[in-house]
This record gives C-alpha cells, sequence and structure tokens, in this order.
C-alpha cells in the first residue's frame, strides 16, 4: 500500500481549482470537494485545543508549507487569506499532516491572540446538549 487514496468506481477525484506550486507529489495524494477544496482542522500545536475549521486549497497548502504562516481559502470571498493578517491574530505553523484518506490536514500552529472572528480563543465554545443512554452490561 502506498499510502495514496483510493478511488471508489474508478472516479479520478477532482483536481485543483486554482493553479498552484504545490508539490505535485502532495497534490497526488489529496482527496478534494467537487470545488477543489481540503478541509483543515487547526489545533494549538502544545494543547491539542482543536481551535478551528478552514478551507484549504491546493495553493493555500503550498503557501502554508513555504511560509510557515497558516493560509487558507474563504469560500465566501473566493480569495486566499493568511491567518492574522489583518486582526493581527497570527497561526504560525508547526506541523502539517494529511489525514489516511487524504481529504482532510491537521494543521499544529502556535496561536497568537484568538483564533476565532468573534474574539474567542477557539470557535468551538458553544457546547451542545447531549442525551447519554443508559449503559448496560
Amino acid at each position: 500500500m502506498t499510502g495514496a487514496p483510493a478511488n471508489s468506481g474508478g472516479a479520478v477525484p477532482p483536481g485543483p481549482a486554482r493553479p498552484s506550486q504545490l508539490d505535485p507529489d502532495i497534490a497526488a495524494r489529496l482527496r478534494r470537494t467537487p470545488d477543489g477544496l481540503v478541509a483543515a482542522v487547526v489545533r494549538q500545536h502544545d494543547s491539542g485545543e482543536v481551535l478551528m475549521v478552514a478551507w484549504m486549497d491546493d495553493e493555500a497548502l503550498h503557501r502554508t508549507l513555504t511560509t510557515g504562516r497558516a493560509t487558507y481559502w474563504s469560500r465566501s470571498r473566493q480569495e486566499y487569506w493568511v491567518k492574522g493578517a489583518t486582526s493581527g491574530h497570527h497561526q504560525f505553523v508547526r506541523s502539517v499532516a494529511l489525514d489516511c484518506d487524504g481529504d482532510a490536514l491537521l494543521v499544529s500552529v502556535d496561536q497568537v491572540g484568538p483564533a476565532c472572528h468573534t474574539g474567542h480563543r477557539t470557535c468551538f465554545f458553544t457546547e451542545l446538549p447531549v442525551s447519554h443512554p443508559e449503559v448496560t452490561s
């Protein structure tokens, strides 16, 4: 097994939607959404705290890997954004890992200031109620 994503039904996963300088070996391992994106789960490198989820295309990943600054694709604005460029709440990249299916990235960062655009440390600050069914032995 090479670690490359498996294709079901012989379908080729969508390629990059925009031109990129991403290493072709890395690009070949990505399984993108139809619009060319891969989910990026972002966590604080030392605590493991999940900070946010964003989207990367091939070029955003290339920029992240080569600059050490977290760069994402904004689906709403249809443009690249470097986390902290306008807010000052920078993400300095410590590592990037690709999951086993090639459809998600784990970006470990040193977060400066809040990660969430609402001003919260993490985007995951709204707890939802969970019912716990009785456990039977």
